[in-house]
Order: C-alpha cells, then structure tokens, then sequence
C-alpha cells in the first residue's frame, strides 16, 4: 500500500490490493456490526477498534487479509482454527478462499465480551 497512508479505514480499504477489497469490506462489516461503539481508529498503518483496550485489527496484503484479535481472542478457537493459518495472535486469509464469517464473528463477539469483563485488568 505505497503512497499517501490512509487515515480511515475505508481510506485504508480503497488503498488496499484490489483482489482484497471485497474481503476486507466484509470483514470490516462484521467487526463493525460487533462493536457499533467502539472507536474506529488508523495505529502504525492498520485498522483498530478500540474499547477502551484494544479489541481486533486487521490489515491487508498482497495475497491475504490478517485478522488480529491477539492471542487472548484467538486462543478459544485454536481447535477449530487448525484448518486455517494462523500465527499467536492473527487469522490469515488468502484471497482465493471464502471468508470464515461465522468464525471471525464468533471471535470478535468473544474477544469483545472478555475484554468487557476484564476492564480493571491492567496487563489486557
């Protein structure tokens, strides 16, 4: 994503590879269904949103979308996430396969309601 960095994410999504843009309006669309309250915010080149902690970001590239809950958000899931590439902290989507809705829309909801509980929590 050369040039001008963007300073919104639909911004952030228009510069994005165009391969990737239909995934990361639909990602986008299910985060933001998630946490209608949450601060939408552009940190380091990616899309956060916020609430008041750090909730999920995700960011695209040549040939995948990353989607980062952290590890505590993805750490639930880790058996169904086996079919699909994964670091500690982020969901890699290619391209060229369907996006796991259902699945990051379970994540997000979980990842939501845990930072929610753990408010006080001064390490999350």
């Amino acid at each position: 994503m050369a040039g001008k960095r963007p300073t919104t994410i639909s911004g952030y999504i228009q510069a994005a590879p165009r391969e990737g843009r239909p995934y990361l309006r639909r990602l986008y669309a299910i985060l933001k269904r998630v946490a209608p309250e949450a601060e939408e915010t552009i940190k380091w080149g990616t899309p956060f949103f916020v609430e008041p902690r750090f909730l999920f970001a995700f960011s695209a590239h040549k040939a995948h979308l990353n989607f980062a809950p952290m590890a505590a958000g993805l750490a639930p899931f880790r058996k169904e996430l086996e079919k699909h590439k994964t670091t500690k902290g982020t969901l890699q989507i290619p391209y060229d396969k369907p996006l796991p809705e259902d699945l990051i829309r379970r994540i997000a909801e979980r990842r939501l309601r845990d930072v929610r509980e753990r408010e006080d929590d001064a390490f999350w």
